[in-house]
């Protein structure tokens, strides 16, 4: 029996956000990330050293790019994340640090390997320091979420010293690392910078969905979360036409859809209901958005033509 309680609902909705739904991309970047660490295990077992590989994970705001990885990490048990004794760290993972140069990326790999810099160094000499602890610490992977900002401001000679380092990892004569880039369309432009670069590189990306193709299984992921909730989706939550408005909401993303579904669970949740219907998603995305309902995806009957990524729009000129 579900605690329906509103002391609960935090833990309830918790326990909807640790669900992980799986879609086409995520299942191709899983089969690509498992076929390069088996193939970089084989060949420490053969004492062999061969090029690292990359893979890029390409996908807009709010798609699940990094619940993809995070979820993929978390549930390897063959992954080594961090030995006490051997100090074996499979894969490092972390966000490109603001401002992205390459000194200051350097420094916060460093940092994600267990080592702060105790005194200022050169940008060359902290990226040997970077290789010299992957070595130390076993690491086959390293993870840089929002990749995209490392090719902020960059100028092209700049933008050349950053594909360089990335190579240099994957090509590294004694311990290659293997990469995962995550980040916006905007990390094309690194991808694209090189052409040796590229062919290193395993490019997936997060398609956005469709307002009709996509409809039935944006119905069946409210459906799934609703019964995982201890509600019951009303009948006016399963139609195409609110399902195609909950993509529209969503940007068209996928992980943002699964982000207000939750929302929306959590707003019947608060009024004490066990139908969950149009009028819960209505008021989470006014509370989310600040919006009139005029504006709001869920109410107006011409959606299409609103942004749902704008917040506080009042109908006004911006």
């Amino acid at each position: 029996m579900i605690d329906r309680t509103t002391s609960n609902i935090p833990r309830r909705i918790l326990a909807l956000r640790s669900i992980f739904s799986s879609n086409r991309a995520y299942r191709e970047f899983e089969e690509r990330f498992r076929y390069l660490l088996e193939r970089r295990r084989t060949e420490i077992d053969a004492d062999t050293v061969a090029e690292a590989r990359c893979i890029a994970l390409i996908g807009a705001s709010g798609s699940g790019k990094t619940t993809a990885i995070r979820h993929m990490i978390a549930t390897r048990p063959d992954l080594v994340l961090g030995d006490p004794v051997s100090g074996r760290l499979d894969v490092a993972s972390l966000p490109v640090p603001t401002p992205a140069t390459l000194k200051f990326v350097g420094q916060t790999t460093l940092a994600a390997l267990g080592f702060q810099l105790q005194r200022e160094r050169t940008a060359q000499t902290i990226w040997d320091m970077v290789k010299g602890h992957l070595h130390e610490r076993r690491t086959l992977f390293l993870h840089y979420d929002e990749a995209q900002d490392l090719a902020t401001h960059q100028t092209p000679k700049e933008m050349t010293s950053v594909v360089n380092t990335l190579k240099s990892l994957m090509q590294h004569p004694v311990w290659p690392v293997g990469l995962i880039l995550t980040g916006t369309a905007e990390l094309k432009t690194i991808i694209n910078h090189d052409a040796q670069l590229a062919r290193r590189i395993y490019p997936i990306e997060l398609p956005r969905l469709d307002l009709v193709f996509d409809a039935a299984r944006a119905l069946r992921l409210l459906q799934l979360y609703a019964e995982r909730a201890g509600l019951i989706a009303g009948a006016e939550v399963t139609t195409t036409e609110f399902a195609a408005r909950l993509i529209h909401a969503s940007a068209r993303e996928f992980g943002l859809l699964i982000e207000l579904v939750i929302a929306a669970l959590e707003e019947a949740m608060l009024t004490e209901a066990e139908i969950l219907q149009t009028g819960h998603f209505t008021a989470m995305f006014r509370k989310r958005a600040g919006c009139i309902d005029g504006l709001n995806p869920f109410v107006a009957s011409d959606f299409e033509h609103i942004d749902s990524r704008r917040l506080l729009d009042l109908g006004g000129d911006a």
